[in-house]
């Protein structure tokens, strides 16, 4: 059920406060219609009684508090998803990424919320299916299977952009039948460095089987933080319903961090190591 309120009383950054709503929830997404017509798109962040805090998408620059109107659209953030994704590129909403990818959006086969449900460890499978990455330190020291995390830490300078590329077109599982795909998902790089990724995608072939989230450095905070959950939403799907086996890449991590940061900046919250 979407509800419509003109009771913003305060904008601080991309923070919005809405006050004197009912049935709100968090991560609920919000809609707001500026005087002019122009419509930008949020987030609820917290919820406290009757009001609701909520993170703008684009900013709020230019925002007239008196007399915008925020609608709650009774939804979570969600990803339309289809077997028609590979050898697509998207941004941190799951649209087609300009100028990278200028193809129409895909005609989703299901909507799913990014923010999925908890898997029962107990449940899960014992990892031995090795993958093979290309890599002689990973494969023969730090061997790679399926169903685990593999962290790789860079130092400043080095060429961690190059590996993550090279791991994305030289992965495989082998001795395995079904068809093998890549969700690559770059959170707050460079334009120079998305490009670089996508070249050398298409150069290689890789991009034939790689479903690709980029998130850029100018982009929105929370975009950045949504964006990888968009990258395992669609991993999951590929890989649960579609029988594929699914090797996921994020990039960088760090710039992911840093947004968690600069979100708890925002709503002035006590700053911590974690």
């Amino acid at each position: 059920m979407i509800r419509e309120y003109r009771t913003t009383t305060e904008i601080a950054g991309p923070l919005m406060l809405v006050e004197g709503v009912s049935g709100v929830t968090y991560e609920e997404l919000a809609e707001i219609e500026l005087p002019g017509g122009e419509r930008r798109h949020g987030r609820v962040l917290e919820i406290d009684g009757s009001r609701a805090l909520v993170q703008i998408f684009e900013g709020s620059s230019g925002t007239d508090i008196t007399n915008s109107t925020v609608r709650f659209l009774g939804r979570g953030v969600e990803l339309g998803v289809s077997s028609s994704m590979l050898g697509r590129i998207f941004d941190g909403q799951g649209r087609p990424r300009a100028p990278f990818d200028t193809s129409p959006p895909i005609v989703p086969e299901r909507m799913l919320n990014i923010n999925g449900a908890p898997l029962n460890p107990y449940a899960r499978d014992y990892p031995a299916e090795f993958i093979q990455t290309g890599f002689s330190s990973i494969d023969g020291i730090n061997t790679l299977v399926r169903g685990q995390k593999l962290p790789v830490f860079s130092g400043s300078g080095l060429p961690h952009s190059a590996v993550a590329a090279q791991i994305a077109r030289q992965a495989r599982v082998l001795g395995e039948g079904g068809a093998f795909a890549v969700v690559f998902a770059a959170l707050g790089i460079t334009f120079e460095e998305a490009d670089y990724f996508i070249r050398d995608f298409r150069r290689t072939g890789a991009m034939d089987r790689a479903v690709v989230f980029l998130n850029l450095a100018n982009d929105p905070a929370i975009e950045r933080i949504a964006t990888p959950r968009m990258a395992l939403t669609a991993a999951e799907y590929l890989a649960y319903e579609k029988d594929m086996h699914i090797l996921v890449i994020l990039t960088d991590m760090t710039n992911y961090c840093d947004a968690l940061r600069e979100i708890s900046a925002a709503r002035k919250e006590v700053p911590g190591r974690r």
